[in-house]
């Protein structure tokens, strides 16, 4: 860089080598500019899609299990603990409580209504089928349980009823 006193008692910037981070810090300043609010939306709609889908699978209609749920949840579905494989306990329940969660969770999700805790409950979600099944972890379980997490800590943003909520009721200042 160069620079002397004339330049500043003229007002002048000093000269800047074009060098290579140039366009790196140009990229830099454009990808900054993305609203949070875009990917936190994103973060709710991929996390919620896998879910909805697989509750979808789990029910024959309104409030009646598939048969391919409960054969899963009796027959193949099995809990991998301390180096045993348990079968699950009380399977119709298990069964259900699933397929509620794969349902009622992501359409939160999709809402931005209670983020945080429709999160959370899919992150518990997923500890539970990584126990079911372990090998899926790397390819499934570990993205669901960053992106859940993710949403956990950060909330749904403002493109959803909660960042509605909060822009009608704001919170009292203390």
């Amino acid at each position: 860089m160069t620079f002397d006193i004339g330049d500043a008692a003229r007002g002048r910037q000093p000269h800047r080598p074009l060098s290579l981070l140039t366009p790196i810090a140009g990229a830099e300043a454009l990808l900054a500019a993305i609203p949070p609010a875009l990917p936190l939306l994103a973060l709710r709609v991929a996390l919620a899609v896998p879910f909805f889908l697989s509750g979808l699978t789990k029910w024959d209609g309104f409030l009646t299990l598939s048969a391919g749920a409960h054969f899963l949840f009796e027959e193949e579905f099995r809990l991998h603990l301390f180096g045993a494989t348990y079968p699950y306990p009380f399977p119709t329940l298990m069964a259900a409580a699933a397929g509620t969660g794969e349902i009622v969770l992501p359409l939160l999700l999709l809402l931005g209504l209670a983020t945080r805790f429709a999160a959370l409950g899919l992150l518990v979600m997923t500890a539970i089928i990584q126990l079911t099944i372990p090998e899926g972890w790397a390819n499934f379980h570990l993205p669901w349980a960053a992106m859940a997490f993710a949403l956990v800590a950060f909330g749904g943003g403002p493109l959803g009823l909660d960042g509605l909520w909060r822009r009608l009721f704001p919170a009292p200042q203390p």
